[in-house]
């Protein structure tokens, strides 16, 4: 408990942090075509001078993870432009962290409705960045503050925001599975299976290391270790078959998987550089 008076100092969270550099180190360091123009997350982190020194944004150790980075962004982007074509009027993420799509892309972020779900602290610091800024929070970005330390279920809070559950929608969670326990992500998986049908859920998750290519192991393993040394440790690893078991078990009428290098391969053939993201973390794309 804090002592009366303490005032509480309200901090993003750090990975979500590293992200939002590592997309901006993409369009700072390598050169075009750039699979994703972000540097509205270097805007809001606003790091200290000389961040690129530091050992997690060393220029050439961390290349092909921001690449891994940008391509799974890109793609759920893709997906989210693809199934508002088709109608969809709704946009959800869950952990949203630093993620900078209704500032990027207004003129879709505003048709769609964006509502992003986060814990409440990091939310409320980026609240008020993006008022700071000029970006402001316009009617249709919801900032949907949700406490899962204390129990809170998304869903409830979700749709006292204004979600229309009777309506499809994008559901999408990247980069927070490896954070849950089985039955966390199972209980999430239910949830969206059981919106309205048309709903798309996309979800990115980490392989076991025994399915990563050997040469991307060794950065895999650090990245658990400094999550470990954080306090938030690497807890969901899942093989293919079995996340696509998961899903179906939680009724999704359809589930599909994509692997990490077939997103090198969509977003960024034919590059003069060679860039190419790593492996070990790949999509689950599941239908309602």
């Amino acid at each position: 408990m804090e002592p009366p008076g303490a005032v509480r100092v309200v901090t993003p969270d750090s990975t979500a942090v590293r992200v939002a550099l590592w997309r901006a180190m993409h369009v700072q360091l390598d050169p075009p075509p750039h699979v994703l123009d972000d540097v509205v997350g270097l805007e809001l982190a606003a790091p200290e001078a000389g961040w690129r020194r530091r050992g997690d944004m060393d220029p050439n150790g961390t290349r092909t993870f921001r690449a891994a980075m940008v391509a799974r962004a890109r793609f759920i982007e893709d997906l989210v432009e693809e199934r508002g074509a088709a109608g969809v009027s709704q946009y959800v993420l869950l952990g949203a962290g630093l993620d900078t799509f209704a500032q990027r892309r207004p003129e879709l972020a505003s048709r769609l409705g964006v509502f992003e779900v986060d814990q409440p602290d990091p939310q409320a610091w980026k609240r008020q960045r993006l008022v700071d800024l000029g970006y402001g929070v316009p009617e249709w970005l919801r900032l949907v503050p949700v406490d899962f330390e204390v129990g809170g279920f998304w869903l409830d809070e979700l749709v006292a925001a204004g979600f229309d559950a009777t309506r499809p929608a994008v559901v999408a969670s990247t980069g927070v599975s490896m954070y849950l326990t089985r039955e966390a992500t199972a209980e999430t998986m239910r949830a969206v299976a059981g919106l309205s049908p048309g709903t798309t859920f996309a979800m990115t998750f980490l392989l076991p290391s025994e399915l990563v290519d050997p040469a991307d192991r060794p950065g895999l393993q650090h990245a658990e270790q400094g999550a470990r040394a954080s306090g938030t440790p690497f807890i969901g690893f899942y093989a293919p078959e079995e996340l696509l078991a998961l899903a179906r078990q939680a009724g999704f009428r359809d589930a599909r998987h994509v692997p990490g290098p077939s997103l090198g391969a969509r977003y960024f053939a034919d590059r003069a550089d060679d860039l190419r993201p790593s492996s070990g973390e790949d999509v689950l794309v599941a239908t309602t």
